[in-house]
């Protein structure tokens, strides 16, 4: 249920200045006719029904319905109390109740909203893989896992800190941001709870071979690490990622320039094995498998399954209904379709939660899905209520949380 207050005031001067200075037009534009000839030219009226259209729309502030000034009806009961109506649109089952007073020539007016949620309806139904890391009652920071995230470079920071936000929703105890010392500032400023770390870097705001060793450094004692997002794509730092996926023994998902370092070098691809995850967007799954991305979108499941089974590693095929395939050929299909979605830096989210949820304990396929779907379901929720376009990827974030809250 989504529950608004608005309140709103206006000097009954103001009104009595507006009406004198427009006369009927202004009238017609903001006030129905039955509201006309109820208020009888009076402005402490006039003001009172315009405080409270007002404060009504103030309510339907993020929601998914929107009601001018004109569309809005304020006249008052039998009772002489004011009542509200929404002309000539879907209300959605919003009720309304308005308060009105009057003191030193000043109109108060208060809303109050209660309605449905659209993003409270069904959501689809959940994979069979779908598993949340358990939360024991007992548990500290280190029973939940630390993630290391080395990401960003020179004009993507916000990659770094979606991610490695993402990865602290999804439970992680500790998360660690390995960037380069170029735009540790940026991040040192933009990161609270997420612990920024400067590394050597080999070009301005990009990480190379003379940061190799201080990230396998910070890699090896964590329990997921997450590597990519942002990272640009200089040769030194695609040199650095493909010298991770090598060396590192710990589970890696590997999103973005991670993904572009590997097209590069497709004879890595084989053997990767099962502790590495993949999230090529349909464009990046083309230059992995080195065909056209329309043939990909024609057999996602197909091209997805034999990718994890010639890589030996699990692959999410993001987009529509996103794919996701391990090496054993266990494979799901998410029920999600959410255009909203289609935004930079949501892939960057998705990236942080799944290695989140593999630090607390989940195996990769496992975290994949019940990543894919939460990400998505949060997409969905916030779809219902922005519509489907205009979604920041930073929103999802709050929004993981609650998602999981109910999947528990």
């Amino acid at each position: 249920m989504i529950r608004r207050q608005g309140i709103d005031v206006l000097a009954i001067e103001r009104m009595e200045r507006a009406v004198r200075r427009s006369g009927d037009g202004f009238l017609a534009k903001t006030f129905t006719g039955d509201e006309i000839a109820y208020c009888d030219g009076r402005p402490e009226r006039l003001a009172g029904r315009w405080a409270a259209k007002e404060a009504v729309i103030k309510c339907f502030d993020r929601t998914p319905i929107c009601f001018s000034r004109r569309r809005i009806e304020v006249l008052p009961a039998e009772t002489g109390g004011p009542v509200v109506r929404l002309l000539d649109g879907d209300a959605q089952g919003a009720r309304v109740e308005v308060s009105i007073t009057h003191q030193a020539g000043v109109a108060i007016a208060t809303a109050w909203l209660e309605m449905p949620d659209p993003a409270g309806s069904s959501p689809p139904a959940v994979p069979a893989a779908l598993r949340l890391p358990e939360r024991p009652a007992d548990g500290h920071k280190g029973t939940f896992g630390t993630v290391t995230v080395v990401a960003g470079s020179r004009g993507f920071t916000g990659a770094a800190y979606l991610s490695a936000t993402a990865s602290v929703r999804a439970g992680a105890g500790l998360v660690r941001l390995l960037v380069a010392e170029g735009i540790y500032p940026i991040l040192a400023v933009k990161c609270t709870e997420v612990m920024a770390t400067p590394v050597a870097e080999d070009a301005p705001g990009a990480l190379g071979a003379g940061g190799l060793e201080a990230v396998l450094d910070q890699l090896e004692p964590s329990a997921a690490g997450l590597v990519g997002p942002g990272l640009g794509r200089h040769p030194a730092t695609w040199g650095l990622v493909r010298e991770v996926i090598a060396r590192c023994r710990r589970p890696l998902v590997l999103d973005a320039d991670a993904l572009n370092a590997l097209a590069d070098a497709r004879h890595l691809l084989p053997g990767l094995g099962p502790d590495r995850v993949l999230t090529p967007h349909p464009g990046e799954m083309a230059r992995l498998t080195a065909q056209p991305t329309s043939a990909v979108q024609a057999s996602r499941r197909e091209v997805a399954a034999a990718a994890a089974r010639e890589w030996g590693a699990v692959v999410v095929l993001k987009g529509a209904r996103t794919i996701v395939a391990a090496p054993d050929g266990r494979l799901s299909e998410d029920p999600h379709e959410v255009p909203a979605l289609a935004t930079g830096g949501t892939g960057d989210v998705l990236g942080g939660l799944i290695a989140g949820l593999i630090a607390q304990g989940s195996d990769p396929y496992t975290a994949a899905v019940t990543g894919v779907y939460v990400h998505a379901e949060a997409g969905r929720r916030l779809q219902a209520r922005l519509g489907p376009a205009g979604l920041l990827a930073s929103e999802l974030l709050p929004e993981l949380p609650l998602v999981m809250k109910e999947l528990r």
